[in-house]
């Protein structure tokens, strides 16, 4: 395999490669056999139960090779310069390569967040007469990284190519019978100790290492803490990467939130919606179509109050193949009344409620009714490319289609707001597109603004810009969902599902829009045109299950 290739496997142990070339030197002998397991559910039995969230990188070659097959070939020198100079920068002071150092020896990667551990106030320098500091004032990371040991001899001789770098200090320590070592590398020390010959354990701080010993030695693990063994099963996707574990969702972000000094205490109602999550499980992978992303969330049925619906799709094929962005769902209304029940145990946001429902009475529009009301069935917000009339400047206009079981009201609506745009000396008038009957609001020597109308019983449009009511009334081109393009991001995403995001990264439009938008260089734009598009779905199969998928379409190489 060549060398610039190879380099691709790098991020498997980013986080982990700087903590192991610094710690791996006090090793000078693996004695023994291996007999832990090399998996996410080996590396979890080290690991203390007070973990907030796991993270597992595979390091096999196969599952990162798969990536070898996207991008276009500018793309793929770009990302082999940057691992390598990632490679140089990591190991700036010392002969090491990821390729033929570490990866011989380095099983997975497990990433654990633990609890964080309180500043006490001796701790600071405090100034006589200053007032007092609170113990929570400020609180250090507490990373905990199992590196799985596959090859004993390989990691030997990678510690002691290590053991005569220059600026590294050891120093050893007895814990319950290990040794741990603490190296001391530009001022900045790390703890590590080898449990059972198999796992590396290192942390920036010595009490999480003498927890995991702690842990090894027969105290509750993650892999027996409960909510935890069954998402350490994993989410099903091909040549994972990597799995993320969060067994107490709600418990999880109140203390990261309590360990920041910049996030205020959660109030009760924000907990109470935490607590409809019970635990989280997200796999990354790559298959044949580009890497994957899915995520399973359990939900206490008892606390989850917003009824899922699953959605049609049939929408989308009101769009014109050549939409590069959409949003798609199914009633807007079912979730509107739940965010207003919801507001009740928000003051702040009761507040906007009320105020928006009164800024609304002065057009004669009630905000639940006449603009929600009728939203019960399935929607599609649209971005379609133009360059004619008020569009000719941005290059795009959008277009919102909703389905409706009740026609009556979504008119009178519409009604209304011909009648507020006629009071500010708008000229609204109607036309025939494609047989259809539209209504435009139009201004002098630009064309029309905004438009409406019906594309069949039950559909209402409303688009903004001319030219782009005339693209969704049209029926004679092509539709989105019959495209190349949106079958290929969107074709491989669980089905039947609530709707979808979709972006067409391949449109000629897309990427200059993207960067008008962000501030992106070269390299950027490099990397932007490799991905075909993106594709994003949900769905829940009942009242205690989430499931989302996500899609990051790339483009093959070239042969």
């Amino acid at each position: 395999m060549p060398e610039s290739k190879s380099k691709f496997f790098i991020p498997a142990v980013g986080a982990a490669v700087v903590v192991v070339a610094g710690s791996i030197a006090a090793y000078t002998y693996f004695k023994g056999s291996s007999a832990g397991s090399l998996d996410a559910l080996g590396s979890a039995k080290v690991v203390p139960s007070t973990a907030l969230m796991a993270t597992y990188i595979t390091t096999d070659s196969g599952a990162w090779a798969k990536l070898q097959q996207f991008g276009t070939p500018e793309a793929q020198k770009l990302v082999a310069k940057n691992l390598e100079d990632f490679n140089k920068q990591m190991f700036r002071d010392a002969n090491v390569s990821y390729e033929k150092d570490i990866k011989p020896w380095a099983g997975g990667v497990m990433i654990a967040v633990l609890p964080a551990n309180p500043v006490k106030p001796a701790q600071f320098n405090v100034p006589s007469g200053a007032p007092n500091i609170p113990t929570n004032l400020q609180q250090e990371p507490n990373i905990l990284i199992v590196v799985g040991i596959k090859d004993k001899l390989s990691a030997l001789n990678f510690a002691n190519k290590l053991k005569s770098q220059k600026g590294v200090k050891l120093q050893e320590s007895d814990y319950q019978g290990q040794k741990i070592i603490e190296t001391t590398e530009n001022g900045k020390p790390t703890y590590s100790v080898v449990l059972n010959n198999s796992h590396l354990v290192l942390a920036p701080q010595k009490q999480a290492v003498e927890k995991a010993i702690d842990t090894f030695k027969g105290q509750s693990s993650f892999a027996s803490k409960e909510g935890a063994s069954s998402i350490l099963k994993g989410v099903d996707v091909k040549n994972s990467l990597a799995q993320i574990y969060v067994p107490d969702y709600a418990g999880m972000v109140q203390q990261l939130a309590a360990g920041s000094p910049q996030v205020k205490q959660l109030p009760p109602q924000t907990l109470a919606q935490l607590k409809q999550i019970k635990s989280v499980v997200a796999g990354v992978g790559v298959d044949d179509a580009g890497v994957r992303v899915k995520a399973i969330a359990n939900l206490d049925p008892q606390l989850n109050k917003f009824q899922y619906q699953s959605s049609p799709g049939n929408i989308v094929g009101q769009f014109p193949a050549d939409t590069f962005a959409l949003v798609s769902g199914n009633g807007i209304s079912r979730g509107w009344e739940v965010l207003v029940e919801q507001s009740k145990d928000y003051p702040e946001m009761k507040q906007a409620l009320e105020q928006a429902r009164g800024q609304l009475k002065f057009a004669n529009l009630d905000l639940d009714k006449d603009i929600f009301g009728w939203m019960n069935g399935e929607f599609a917000f649209g971005a379609i490319p133009s360059n004619q009339g008020v569009l000719a400047s941005v290059g795009f206009g959008g277009a919102l289609l909703f389905d409706t079981s009740d026609r009556k009201t979504a008119e009178a609506t519409l009604t209304k707001l011909d009648t507020l745009a006629k009071t500010q000396q708008i000229n609204v008038a109607n036309r025939n597109i494609g047989g259809k009957d539209v209504t435009e609001w139009q201004i002098p020597r630009q064309g029309a603004l905004l438009a409406h109308g019906w594309l069949d019983q039950d559909t209402v449009f409303v688009a903004l810009g001319g030219p782009i009511a005339d693209a969704v009334s049209d029926g004679k081109n092509q539709s989105l969902d019959t495209s190349d393009a949106f079958k290929a991001v969107t074709g491989s995403l669980q089905k039947p599902n609530g709707g979808y995001f979709y972006l067409d990264m391949d449109k000629t439009k897309t990427v200059p829009l993207i960067n008008s938008f962000i501030s992106s260089n070269a390299d950027t734009i490099t990397i932007l045109s490799s991905i075909r598009g993106i594709g994003f779905t949900a769905t829940s199969p009942d009242k205690s299950t989430s499931e989302l998928e996500m899609l990051l379409a790339l483009k093959p190489t070239a042969k």
